[in-house]
């Protein structure tokens, strides 16, 4: 139904909107409205993962605390809470910028991200050469000198990674036992041959998967991403460095060699693609 409204009524409204057009106008004639006025507001672009930090940001501020202290200042003084940062390099493998600093034996970069805030753990305390620390942890928690660091490293290697300063952190782990790392399943450098290639579980190019020998061990890389060292544990079974629960198996099916990935059920499967010729 069309409603008519009293002419007055109509040219009271006109009186309203003309001058505000005329004010635009007049703006855009005299160069006062900006470029966007008549645009929508231009809003700062905001990412899926707002408000949790950037990946990219947090990958690289673990990276650079294994090495590089300069870097690390840059990062963290603009954003403290980098200081405790964790990245998973994958399968699980977790590891804090102060695990990074740790298991290398910087104590630089280790005390400073502490001084900003990083949470010290029994790996931090072994390798900066806290002993006491180290004591309460084995008295409170017996056993916990098994418990293995980011990239499954013991906590006997950063007592050592610590060198002179933690010598007799080291020294009262080896007395306690069970601090260091279980021996792998040897692996020879034919059976290495036999499982290295490229392996496919699809098209894209991201979708394959090289393992390759070197430094006595296989090494396991999504294309495009980090590679992980593999742990032998028996009959062609690995699993990726930091992850023990994830078993990558290698198996000849007719004459193909195949990767069967479990974490902890099977979610992939990878066959080998033939050489190039």
């Amino acid at each position: 139904m069309l409603t008519v409204r009293p002419r007055r009524n109509f040219l009271k409204l006109a009186s309203t909107i003309l001058p505000l057009q005329m004010m635009g106008m007049e703006a855009k004639l005299f160069g006062l409205a900006g470029p966007d006025q008549n645009k929508e507001s231009a809003a700062p672009s905001v990412s899926d993962q707002f408000p949790t930090q950037p990946p990219e940001l947090i990958r690289e501020v673990v990276t650079v605390s294994h090495f590089d202290l300069g870097k690390v200042k840059e990062l963290v003084e603009v954003r403290p809470e980098l200081a405790r940062a964790s990245w998973d390099w994958g399968f699980g493998d977790w590891e804090t910028c102060l695990g990074a600093a740790s298991h290398m034996g910087n104590r630089p970069i280790a005390e400073y991200l502490i001084s900003k805030g990083a949470r010290p753990s029994i790996f931090s305390s072994t390798m900066l050469g806290h002993l006491e620390v180290v004591k309460a942890f084995v008295t409170a928690q017996p056993g916990v000198q098994r418990i293995p660091g980011p990239h499954c490293i013991s906590l006997l290697a950063h007592a050592k990674a610590g060198g002179d300063a933690s010598r007799a952190v080291f020294e009262y782990l080896k007395s306690v036992g069970d601090a260091d790392a279980e021996p792998l399943a040897p692996l020879s450098e034919s059976d290495a041959a036999a499982l290295s290639g490229t392996y496919a579980f699809g098209s894209a190019s991201n979708q394959q998967i090289d393992v390759t020998w070197g430094h006595g061990m296989l090494s396991w890389a999504r294309r495009g991403m980090m590679g992980r060292p593999l742990h032998h544990v028996g009959d062609h079974v690995f699993h990726p460095a930091g992850a023990p629960t994830a078993h990558i198996r290698f198996k000849a099916e007719d004459a193909v060699m195949v990767m069967t990935i479990e974490d902890p059920d099977v979610v992939l499967v990878a066959r080998r693609k033939p050489e190039a010729k």
